[in-house]
């Protein structure tokens, strides 16, 4: 199939070659339209050369306009924008700058398949450019819009380098993992499986496989654009049904040279658990009844003073280069582009390197008949994975063990061992496997990957007639990975690799375990669309687009295992130097396939009514035969009120809009052939067979409907522009793994539930350009949003998820999904405090659940501030969430008084407590709080210095703050995490165990153009 369409392409490459060119009495005009002010590109200006005759700029600011040869002048418009004319004498390429009243207004908008003015645009579509992405160290893409964009919330699972994130749109889509929005590249859709997997964790519990995203250089970006309401993203389908982010890379332009960029940052953990110090400890032990005294005496007491988050932690440095170069003719554009990261982790033994090679080109034949675009990508990726991990028992992974340990514990022994509370046996090895020195733990295992990944894509269009072109796609995503883990249970204190024994793999009784996943991704996409453009003498207009897609997905994964090394005592990092290995690899391959149909057209009756319809049919391998293809609507309507004879001219508005949409979208983001019943292998020689899955031929896709209104408004001569949007959103035919009571024939059967989930509210957004003197600047941008979420129609059922992780909570669980709530609502006892005797008052007892609480955020806002004077600039933005909760389950697992019994370490506001030592841990709300916040996320001093007649064409000069401060009440680190507590593949939201920190970085950065 995919060869096929590759012919077709080719075919219609070749065919150009013989068509003559009906424009031989035409002229090709080419140039790029930028703001005046800051020089950054201007997408969706009209370019206009009379009777008809134009087109708009690109994403990079680009135009390329065929006009009569005896075209002398072109114009240029742009809302908010002064009109600018230029003449065309002698010129066959023309530079603009259009000066701005409001900066606000230089909004960009990249929708599915093309561009679109912003002013035009009938669905809720934001979008950022380069000046407003967050500044400093950025590992993934989704980090450069968080807190950007109304109704967008982007949750880190936690601060480590490269750390996934939970992203919603308009709130979340779906009860399960994985509901994050689609990512196009570039006109490439991504699946988001690229990457390593989870590792495993040998005791000590698994760890979070990194951001997928994290293989795109963030300064190879030149626009993000955000498709938030199903009217827009209906033209992706089942692919757009929790919003689609469109990412546009930097391309070549004439006269572009040589760009460099250097940054070095230094970071630092932003907050830290207050713990008890030696005498602090001592004292309190004392208090709880147990023996302070020397260890020697049966006591806690070990001679030592150690600051175990001392130990793991560090004040880190990172560097980012970025090398660019490119330029372009007028049949012919080019940039390269090499990027080089490394981003050390602020806890020891942790971090991301990254590598990046890419290319856009393009060359333009026939007199802009045919036109080759190419865009290349090529990445390598090494992350280094410090021992923390969603899921250790009581004893902790690196963290829950640092923050725990009894600080009179030295690091190392009197015989510079590294200490073990249980002493060693006389092999050598530690006594018992409870005890966990955090420094051992850094020491004795080895967790990193390697991955690259190649994402390529060459497009072909061919004008056929006038307003009448092809286009063909074909894109390629290739990724491979590999993650080697390598652990040393002599000197952390593992007798056996515990954890594999779980796994029914043969349990070692030698030294050493290693462990390599491996992971394949090919992903392959072929596109072919027809456009039609037509323009009347009225400003009225006609755009039209039909389509066909094919897409294949194919993931392969395995593991390896090697156990006992033939050198006891020392950490090999060597597959083959382990005495035996696993005789099969273990994994499994998914593949399946998406066709799809498509169209579009938009018609604007004299640039007052505009009206959008779009539709896509969807057929998905994933699904059985009654339910293969599903049909995706949207309907939207906008009428520019400032533009009816009615309204006076230069009256209050420069541009008022109202706007109606409607969309449907569908999802399958589920694993392969669920449709159809899958078995399991159970033993090496095929013996065993276990049904995995009981097939569903009537699954069918979950369908998401969204409707909503908005207001756009530009007042005070483009200075103040904004928005207003309601939207309601609802989820419905919910696709869920539902287990069957045993016995049955299989564990699972994945049905569409009765039910819907929606989501409601209202986003607000206004751009100021407060003061636009010669001089002095001041830019005001302020997005805010509510958003209201319910399952409704659940009947009487109960879905749990949110496990909860300590000594004594053996499957316990803090959410529950439930009719009437929102989702990930958590469901816990609720605690009133402690008696006089120190023991926790449960009103209606300890086993008495109460729904209460959510973690979603019910609002949300952000402001920016930007300030210019002459060459100095300076901005700060601050974001805020207010309404949710989250769960502590650090604090849970780790933070009562009973903990000083068997001398484990606390925090001081526990010590300080009447709380009994024999007081339990049970999961309520003692540990749920509030997550409201207001946090300075990022600042930037600049200086541009002024050069004149030198080698060097620009030369700017920065300082950025990241996370500078936070105000909360929450007792954790940090109020925007998102550690993944999953039950049966059903997501969790708000619960913070054990995760990494996050950092308070300062970077110091330079920026120079040749």
């Amino acid at each position: 199939m995919q060869f096929k369409h590759l012919l077709t392409l080719c075919f219609f490459a070749l065919a150009c070659l013989f068509v003559q060119p009906a424009l031989a009495q035409n002229k090709v005009i080419t140039g790029k339209v930028t703001d005046k002010k800051d020089g950054s590109s201007l997408i969706g200006v009209s370019v206009g050369a009379g009777n008809g005759i134009g087109t708009q700029t690109s994403v990079d600011g680009s135009f390329r306009l065929s006009v009569p040869a005896s075209t002398t002048s072109l114009t240029f418009n742009y809302i908010g924008y002064n009109s600018q004319t230029i003449s065309l004498e002698g010129k066959t390429y023309v530079a603009v700058s259009l000066e701005s009243a409001s900066k606000a207004l230089n909004e960009v908008v990249v929708i599915g398949y093309g561009t679109q003015r912003l002013r035009d645009a009938t669905g809720s579509v934001a979008s950022l450019s380069p000046k407003d992405f967050n500044k400093g160290v950025i590992a993934t893409p989704d980090q450069l819009l968080q807190g950007r964009i109304s109704g967008v919330t982007v949750t880190p699972s936690s601060g480590e380098p490269g750390a996934g994130a939970s992203i919603n749109i308009r709130g979340a889509g779906s009860i399960r993992t994985g509901d994050g929005p689609l990512y196009v590249i570039d006109g490439v859709p991504l699946d988001q499986s690229g990457g390593t997997s989870p590792g495993y964790g040998v005791g000590a519990g698994g760890s979070s496989a990194r951001n997928p995203l994290a293989f795109l250089n963030p300064s190879d970006i030149e626009n993000i654009s955000v498709l938030k309401d199903a009217s827009s993203a209906a033209i992706y389908g089942s692919r757009g049904a929790n919003g689609v982010i469109l990412i546009t890379t930097r391309k070549g332009r004439k006269g572009q040279g040589i760009q460099f960029s250097a940054n070095t940052s230094i970071a630092s953990t932003a907050k830290r658990y207050d713990l008890l110090g030696r005498d602090e400890f001592l004292k309190a032990v004392a208090s709880v009844g147990a023996n302070a005294g020397p260890a020697s005496a049966g006591g806690v007491d070990y001679g030592g003073n150690t600051d175990w988050q001392k130990e793991i932690y560090r004040t880190s440095v990172s560097q980012n280069y970025n090398l660019g170069f490119g330029g372009a003719s007028n049949t012919a554009s080019y940039r390269a582009s090499l990027g080089y990261d490394d981003q050390q982790g602020i806890v020891k033994n942790s971090g991301l390197k990254r590598m990046n090679a890419r290319i856009n080109a393009s060359k333009s034949l026939f007199a802009d008949r045919l036109k080759f675009d190419l865009q290349s990508t090529y990445s390598n990726v090494k992350n280094q994975y410090a021992p923390i991990t969603n899921n250790a028992g009581f004893n902790g992974s690196l963290i829950g063990a640092a923050i725990q340990l009894n600080p009179t514990a030295p690091v190392y022994d009197d015989q510079g061992r590294l200490f073990n509370l249980n002493g060693y046996n006389a092999d050598g090895y530690p006594n018992g496997n409870s005890f966990r020195n955090p420094v051992s733990l850094l020491n004795q295992i080895d967790d990193r990957d390697n991955i690259n990944r190649f994402l390529n894509n060459i497009t072909a269009t061919l004008r056929l007639f006038a307003g009448i072109s092809y286009k063909g796609n074909f894109g390629a995503d290739m990724s491979t990975g590999l993650r080697k883990t390598f652990y040393d249970p002599k000197v952390i204190g593992f007798t056996d690799a515990i954890g594999i024994r779980n796994t029914n793999f043969p349990s070692p009784t030698g030294n050493g375990t290693a462990i390599y996943q491996h992971n394949k991704v090919r992903n392959y996409t072929t596109e072919h669309t027809l456009n039609w453009d037509k323009k009347w003498a009225d400003n009225s207009s006609l755009t039209a687009l039909v389509g066909y897609s094919y897409q294949t997905f194919k993931n392969y994964n395995y593991n390896e295992f090697g156990f006992g090394t033939k050198t006891a005592g020392v950490l090999v990092k060597n597959y083959d130097d382990f005495k035996q290995h696993l005789p099969y690899p273990v994994g499994d391959t998914a593949s399946y396939k998406l066709q799809s149909y498509f169209a579009r057209v938009n018609y604007s009756y004299k640039d007052r009514y505009i009206l959008t319809g779009t539709i896509r049919r969807d057929g998905s391998s994933k699904f059985g035969a009654n339910h293969k293809y599903g049909n995706f609507p949207a309907l939207a309507a906008k009428w520019r009120v400032s533009n009816e004879s009615f309204m006076p001219k230069g009256g209050f508005f420069d541009d008022l809009s109202l706007r109606l949409n409607y969309g449907k979208t569908g999802n399958q983001e589920f694993p392969p052939y669920l449709s159809q019943t899958v078995k399991q292998v159970q033993s090496f020689n095929g013996g065993i067979v276990n049904r995995l899955y009981q097939g569903n031929a009537d699954l069918k896709w979950q369908a998401n409907t969204t409707y909503g209104a908005g207001i756009d408004f530009t007042i005070m001569k483009g200075r103040v522009s904004g928005s207003v949007d309601y939207f309601n959103k609802s989820i419905s035919d919910l696709l869920f793994n539902q287990y069957l009571a045993q016995p049955s024939f299989s564990t699972n059967l994945y049905n569409n539930l009765e039910a819907t989930v929606e989501n409601k509210g209202v986003e607000f957004n206004v751009n100021i350009g407060a003061i636009q003197d010669k001089d002095f600047s001041w830019d005001i941008a302020y997005n805010m949003s509510f958003i209201k979420s319910s399952v409704n129609n659940f009947k009487s059922r109960t879905i749990i998820t949110g496990s909860i992780e300590g000594q004594g909570l053996s499957g316990a669980y803090a959410q529950a999904i439930v009719d009437g709530y929102p989702l990930f609502t958590f469901n816990v006892p609720n605690y009133a405090g402690l008696d006089n005797n120190g023991f926790g008052i449960y009103p209606q007892g300890i086993d008495a659940l109460t729904l209460q609480g959510s973690p979603n955020p019910k609002f949300v806002a952000s402001l920016t501030n930007s300030f210019g004077y002459k060459n100095w600039s300076f901005s700060f933005f601050l974001n805020a969430a207010t309404g949710f909760q989250i769960y502590n389950n650090t604090a849970n697992a780790f933070f009562y008084k009973g903990n000083l019994v068997s001398g484990r370490n606390v925090t001081k506001a526990v010590a300080a407590t009447n709380e009994s030592p024999l007081n339990s841990g049970e999961v309520s709300t003692r540990f749920l709080e509030k997550g409201d916040f207001l946090r300075l996320a990022n600042t930037t001093l600049g200086y541009t210095v002024p050069l004149k007649g030198s080698t060097i064409k620009t030369l700017r000069v920065s300082l950025t703050g990241q996370n500078l401060f936070v105000i909360t009440s929450y007792s954790g680190l940090d109020p925007e995490v998102n550690t993944d507590k999953a039950i049966g593949g059903v997501a969790s939201r708000g619960i913070d165990y054990t995760s990494y920190p996050k950092a308070r970085i300062f970077t110091l950065g330079i920026n120079a153009g040749f």
